[in-house]
């Protein structure tokens, strides 16, 4: 009986594992789905035509549709780390609380790999869990989905990040999410062996941005994209002083 009883709890405790990384059942909120991007620069789009839309979350948004509303809340230079650029010292963690989401997706890491803030690399976990806790409180209850950070394709970006440091997050990243019970978004694997989606060495490019939404996109939904591709900013051409002279002769 004793061995029975085992044998329940643990079949309990699988099932409400599995209910807290499946996807996202939209249909069970009455208002549009709210899902909170917290990040650093990668998240706030650097590397891409962020202002215009080229960044993950909003490809994200659109891949979505009218069923979610999707926020970007990534501060560049941040660190899941709480110490001097920690994530929680920054205002836009206090407008991603104040943002009471449904669904939380968090990709930080790449600045914990910094020489100054990785001699802290001990307190990751600790911190990662803490940061979690806060968004647990708020009265949405969201659901959580830990993003492993992207690669560096050259093993070190010229700001001193390492893929060796992203490379031990990784176990950690898998440590908080199965005591936390949460999702975990493979980012690393999914951009890995693809140098010609960073626009830098560390910042994905809108390609390399449209591959992140994509895989994202499955975690919250159990299903691979397949609606119209993005609609990707184009560019604004650079107009030489010159060739302005040129335009406001010819307008004369």
């Amino acid at each position: 009986m004793k061995k029975y009883i085992s044998l329940l709890v643990l079949l309990m405790a699988a099932s409400a594992w599995a209910a807290d990384v499946g996807p996202v059942d939209v249909s069970a909120f009455k208002e549009p789905a709210r899902v909170a991007c917290v990040g650093d620069s990668i998240t706030a789009g650097v590397g891409t035509y962020r202002t215009r839309g080229g960044s993950y979350p909003d490809q994200l948004g659109q891949m979505l549709g009218e069923k979610w509303v999707v926020k970007k809340f990534g501060k560049p230079g941040a660190s899941l780390i709480n110490q001097k650029g920690g994530y929680q010292k920054q205002k836009k963690f206090k407008d991603a609380l104040d943002f009471n989401p449904d669904v939380v997706v968090i990709m930080l890491g790449t600045n914990d790999t910094w020489p100054d803030n990785w001699k802290f690399k001990d307190e990751f976990v600790a911190d990662y869990k803490d940061l979690i806790s806060k968004f647990r409180n708020l009265p949405g209850k969201p659901r959580f989905f830990l993003c492993y950070p992207p690669p560096l394709p050259n093993g070190k970006s010229k700001w001193g990040h390492t893929e060796a440091g992203v490379l031990e997050e990784l176990p950690m990243i898998d440590k908080v999410a199965q005591d936390e019970k949460v999702g975990v978004v493979d980012i690393h694997g999914a951009l890995m062996g693809h140098p010609e989606m960073f626009a830098d060495g560390c910042h994905p490019n809108e390609k390399g941005a449209t591959v992140m939404a994509k895989t994202v996109f499955k975690a919250l939904t159990g299903k691979d994209y397949s609606g119209a591709e993005v609609a990707l900013p184009v560019p604004k051409p650079v107009v030489k002083p010159a060739a302005k002279l040129v335009e406001k002769k010819a307008k004369k």
